[in-house]
This record gives C-alpha cells, structure tokens and sequence, in this order.
C-alpha cells in the first residue's frame, strides 16, 4: 500500500444502542476529530452503527478500538481499502431511528435475519437454478454495476424495498423447486436488514453476501469474478473497480447521480450543469446557477495550478 496514506473502513454493526451511549460516543469522535485528520460519515440509532470513516492508519486503529468498545465487541463487519486522497470533506455524525432506513419498525436484524454466505460460496449459490438472487441497493447503483442474473427492484431508495416484495417478490417465486432467495447489496448492511424483513413476512431459504460486493470483490479472483462492472460507493471516489480502485464513473453535480465516461460524450451532458438523467428536472435559472457555480469551480482549479507551477 506504499504510496496510499488514507484508510478507509466501512463498517456497520446490528444491536441495542441506548441513547445516552449514541450522545457520548458522538462526542468522543468529535474530539478525535477536532485533534486529527479524521473524515467520514457515521450514522447512529437505537439498532446499531453504519458507517465509513476515512484517515491515516493511526487514526482508524484509535477509531475502531472506541468503537469497539461501545459495541460490546460486537462484529463489526469491517471492509478496508487505501486512497491517495481523502475521500470525504470532514467528520458526519447523524442520529437517526434506523441506521439504514427500510420503515419497518417491527423487524431485529440482531436478532432474526438470514444466513451469511461467504464469498467463495457465493457463486456456487447463485449459480443454482432454484436461487433467485435480488439486488437490495437502489436503481443508479445496480446500473453503474451487479450481479450476473440478479433481479432488479428498480427502487429509488430502500424505503421502496418492502413494497416491491409485496408486489413482486412471489412473481419471482413462480416454478423454482425449494427456492432460495439470495440478497446483496454494497458493504451487506441492506441485504442483513432485508433478510430479518423476509424471514418476518415468512420466507424460507433466505441469503445474504457476507461484506457484500466490497468483501466479494476483495475475495475472488479476475477468472472466478460473477460482478459485472463497478462497485457504486457514497463518498468522492464515486465508484471502484474489480481491483477496489477508483472506477469510471464520476459525479453530476446538478442531481448527484453517477455518470460513466460514455455517458459524458452524450449530447446531453454539461459538465456540472446536467447530465441525461437530469435534463428536465431543472429550469433555466437553476442551470444558469450550475453554470456560474461550474465557472468559479474551474477558476479556482485554474488559480492551484497555477501557484503549484510557480
């Protein structure tokens, strides 16, 4: 890792969390913060931690072991890759009533969910004609990259999920023999909580990718690799590759969503004023703010460059 200086830990854990704990470590890792170079984004609330964090080695270690602590030495299903660069601005705590947000208040994934399925199995399971294998993530995600053969619920958030089981799930269902119902999503923290919703509704022979497509893709090698195309990831790396580098894909300022490089040779892309997914969301005056807001973007870079070659 010679020549990467930043660490980056996703990480996500299912337990009970009380309130005056959430407050107190919340003001631990600000006072980390405010003594390091520590960025990220965690989420807290009564059902556990979900989060990334991003810093120098040094920092993450002094990071986790507090988590841990606070925990209860519970797992905390740590995926870890390296940046040159920081990939978030600065610190993000946020309390919430879920730490990834389904609004089924009734389900535990710490106490009730499916069966784990490590990367080397994986394959093996999807594979099987009786296993049908749902995509848990939301629809820009699933486009930039995803499983061979995986279904797509097409959702714009995962609130959505539980509605498309409702609607679609048994569709799904029709004609397999004892049917398994494999689930994943990017670091495993939606499809953990999606199997806990299903087993609730009472499925049977429910899966889920342990570490999701992060831990996957740092498990399998090229020739065995079922992932087809790039891992999307919330943060300013946008979207990493087979190898968990830095990806294609970059950001559309005016509505976030993820754009390849063939997707910027489109007619309709204005680099950061509208992409093809945008280009009727916006009316003329918001345009014409993305444009100026552009201009002084590139001033700015113009001004670094600049004073580095001085």
């Amino acid at each position: 890792m010679k020549g990467k200086n930043y660490k980056i830990v996703s990480l996500y854990s299912f337990f009970p969390f009380q309130e005056k704990l959430i407050i107190d470590l919340k003001n631990k890792l600000l006072e980390i913060e405010n003594e390091n170079d520590l960025s990220g984004l965690l989420i807290f609330a009564s059902e556990g931690i979900n989060g990334t964090i991003c810093a120098e080695k040094n920092v993450i270690e002094i990071v986790i072991n507090l988590l841990k602590k606070y925990t209860d030495t519970k797992n905390l299903n740590m995926k870890v890759n390296f940046s040159k660069k920081k990939v978030f601005k600065k610190l993000k705590i946020k309390i919430k009533k879920e730490i990834v947000t389904m609004g089924v208040p009734e389900i535990n994934p710490s106490q009730d969910n499916g069966a784990y399925i490590d990367s080397d199995n994986w394959n093996k399971l999807i594979k099987n004609k009786n296993t049908i294998v749902i995509d848990t993530r939301n629809h820009y995600e699933v486009a930039v990259g995803t499983f061979q053969n995986s279904i797509n619920p097409n959702t714009r958030n995962f609130r959505e999920f539980p509605k498309w089981v409702d609607e679609h799930l048994d569709n799904h269902l029709e004609n397999k023999e004892s049917p398994n119902i494999a689930m994943f999503c990017t670091g495993g923290i939606r499809c953990e909580k999606a199997t806990s919703f299903l087993k609730k509704k009472g499925y049977k022979n429910i899966y889920h990718l342990r570490g999701g497509i992060l831990q996957y893709l740092d498990d399998v090698t090229e020739e065995k690799n079922l992932f087809e195309g790039e891992c999307y990831v919330f943060d300013k790396r946008v979207a990493l590759n087979n190898e968990l580098e830095k990806g294609s894909y970059s950001i559309c300022h005016a509505c976030g969503m993820p754009v390849s490089i063939q997707d910027q040779k489109r007619k309709e892309y204005k680099k950061g004023i509208q992409c093809h997914f945008c280009i009727d969301q916006f009316s003329d005056n918001d345009r014409k703010r993305f444009e100026e807001r552009q201009k002084q973007i590139d001033r700015s870079k113009e001004g670094n460059q600049k004073i580095y070659k001085i």
